[in-house]
């Protein structure tokens, strides 16, 4: 199915409302479109919640930009503004078990360097040696004038399969028997 970059950021967000908190962003901030924040807490207790045996804090900070064409230099600008503003709303801590910070860039097109950049891109964080939980960067690209062309970083795997199934790019051709 063909997409214009609008198209598949309001089919992302319509998707993302049921499970994340969104933040629409100002004009100020192009070409941050939008912020959608995930929490989760898990926690194990006997007889009552004061005799709590373990407990685990699970966030997601999903960033998503819609840029023309993604240049090196504006994949570059955009990781650094997620990662530092990921570290910043994470809730680092006891019972914090991982954060992932994930930009989605929607463009029409992208630039062979921002490609490589974006796959070679890996970001991790540790807190008190995995004590406190760690933090991992997901990053993905959705190319919309390329026929939907979809590249992520290693991290970033689980990212395309949810553009791929949010956007319904999985939907193979079927042979016709006769």
């Amino acid at each position: 199915m063909e997409y214009t970059r609008e198209e598949a950021l309001s089919r992302l967000l319509e998707s993302y409302r049921a499970y994340y908190n969104i933040t629409m962003a100002e004009e100020g901030q192009k070409p941050l479109a939008a912020v959608c924040e995930f929490f989760e807490r898990s926690e194990k207790y006997v007889v009552s919640r004061q005799a709590n045996l373990w407990a685990a804090n699970c966030e997601e900070f999903v960033y998503l930009y819609e840029v023309e064409h993604l240049t090196r230099e504006i994949f570059e600008k955009c990781r650094d503004e997620a990662w530092e503003d990921g570290l910043h709303r994470a809730h680092i801590g006891s019972g914090h078990m991982y954060t992932y910070v994930t930009p989605v860039f929607l463009c029409d097109t992208c630039g062979e360097d921002a490609r490589r950049a974006l796959r070679k891109c890996r970001i991790y964080k540790s807190f008190r040696f995995s004590l406190h939980g760690w933090m991992d960067f997901h990053t993905a690209v959705l190319e919309v004038l390329e026929d939907n062309r979809i590249t992520t970083n290693g991290s970033g795997k689980c990212v395309g399969k949810v553009l791929k199934n949010v956007l319904h790019l999985n939907k193979r051709k079927r042979r016709k028997n006769l």
